[in-house]
């Protein structure tokens, strides 16, 4: 369980149970233009604090917005991105296999999309199919408040399976004014005011030279936000009471499995989170997809989650887009990364039936009953009390029957909220500021539309 002191994002997401984790990575830059067309969707969506903005592009009108480079925007009830004729070939060196092998792609660019919030932070996020023998890219560039440009970012190389590339972020990534910390877009220094004003994404798709397929992308989108300094928060009235029958799994139960993909399951919060609302939607592996797991393993699906999370340059499962990308390979399931500015929000979204996974960091002493601290762990808020108090099914437990908690309403907002705390050396470390997955139906019902609006995200 790990994630949030910059600027090691790796050791963040990362660590175990009784103690605190550890930080991160960063990623590196790229090239190229276009002619960029307006951008003429509907007005984007806003948290109510005009903290965040979320903008996703995701209908057929959006997909033939922009600059296009070989690729086909495909109608119908879910409309997407595809490879019509590729734009050309590229050598790809693999870092993570030591290999180069050769790929077709071709490529779109968004409309240049200026944020509603000027923004400190962006998180990119997405939702694709790759079948064997393709992949995509995710790129962010950008005109900081000066006027001056940001350079193309990748903000993740990604494929559903590990066959072809390893699934990574991008270490190194900086213009001495913006750094990329694994999957964050983060102004270096926001005390002197710089802001990234606009954004536009590149969304890069690749297929084996020769070959027929072709990833399709259901939505690409990303979270600006400005969130400020802050070691507390304000408190949030209690609203309505209500628990979502969400399945519970422990993260502590693979400890020392698999190795090889963070530590074992010790380290496997983000993961284990994700698999617990995924299956909420009624979605799990099928037994093909789970046989390359020893039998002898509980909650093998969990196993699975890691597996195919996990960013092998931050060398961890926590990536929060990846971990989105992964539940969006599940049938007619949508996953985005966002802000949300309190607890109302998320008792929002519990009454219209959506769960969430919030990252959070604090010491043993400031969330009673949890029985350890962390620099950052992913839990699944799944309801709340008569008192307002929050429950969360919390992967750092022993067993799957010892999930779920009843965290003070106070305190968790506090740790999940804040961007700024105090570690066990009395250090200041920064906190995540209210960061969230969600994952919802790909046709949300019309009270889920309403409850994702309330909260910025359509």
């Amino acid at each position: 369980m790990t994630r949030i002191e910059q600027p090691s994002r790796r050791t963040l997401l990362a660590a175990a149970v009784a103690a605190a984790a550890a930080g991160a990575a960063s990623p590196a830059a790229a090239a190229a233009a276009g002619r960029v067309a307006p951008d003429r969707a509907d007005a984007p969506s806003k948290a109510p604090a005009a903290l965040v903005e979320n903008r996703s592009w995701t209908s057929h009108a959006d997909w033939r917005s922009g600059t296009t480079e070989g690729t086909r925007a495909v109608p119908g009830a879910r409309p997407g991105l595809v490879i019509a004729k590729p734009a050309g070939r590229v050598d790809y060196a693999d870092p993570h296999t030591g290999t180069t092998a050769a790929w077709e792609y071709a490529r779109w660019t968004s409309p240049v999309h200026r944020s509603a919030v000027p923004a400190t932070e962006v998180i990119a996020s997405w939702n694709a199919r790759t079948p064997a023998g393709t992949w995509l890219q995710v790129e962010l560039t950008g005109t900081y408040s000066d006027g001056t440009a940001a350079p193309w970012y990748v903000m993740g190389r990604w494929a559903s399976g590990d066959q072809d590339i390893k699934r990574t972020s991008v270490d190194d990534q900086s213009d001495g004014r913006s750094t990329v910390w694994t999957d964050t877009f983060s102004i270096e220094d926001a005390s002197t005011g710089l802001r990234l004003v606009s954004y536009r994404l590149r969304l890069t798709l690749y297929r084996k030279p020769g070959t027929k397929g072709t990833p399709t992308v259901w939505r690409l989108g990303a979270m600006a936000s400005d969130v400020p300094d802050r070691f507390t928060v304000p408190a949030s009235t209690p609203g309505r009471a209500g628990e979502l029958a969400v399945p519970r799994y422990s993260q502590e139960v693979h400890a020392g499995q698999y190795p090889e993909y963070d530590n074992g399951g010790e380290a496997w919060c983000s993961p284990t989170s994700s698999q617990m609302i995924i299956e909420y939607w009624g979605r799990r592996p099928t037994a093909e997809d789970l046989a390359w797991i020893a039998p002898e393993y509980a909650d093998p699906q969990v196993c699975h989650a890691a597996r195919f999370t996990y960013d092998h340059q931050y060398r961890g499962c926590g990536n929060w887009p990846f971990n989105a990308a992964y539940a969006s390979t599940y049938k007619d399931l949508q996953g985005v990364v966002t802000r949300l500015g309190s607890l109302t929000d998320l008792e929002t979204l519990i009454a219209a039936g959506i769960p969430a996974i919030t990252s959070q960091s604090f010491l043993k002493t400031e969330l009673t009953g949890a029985g350890y601290g962390t620099s950052g762990h992913l839990m699944t808020v799944i309801g709340f009390t008569a008192d307002g108090d929050v429950i969360a099914n919390d992967p750092a437990s022993p067993d799957n029957a010892a999930v779920r908690h009843v965290y003070k309403r106070r305190e968790f907002e506090e740790i999940w909220l804040r961007t700024k705390r105090y570690n066990a050396s009395g250090k200041v470390v920064s906190g995540t500021g209210g960061v969230c997955y969600l994952y919802f139906p790909a046709k949300p019902s019309a009270a889920q539309k309403r409850a994702l609006r309330a909260v910025g995200v359509r």
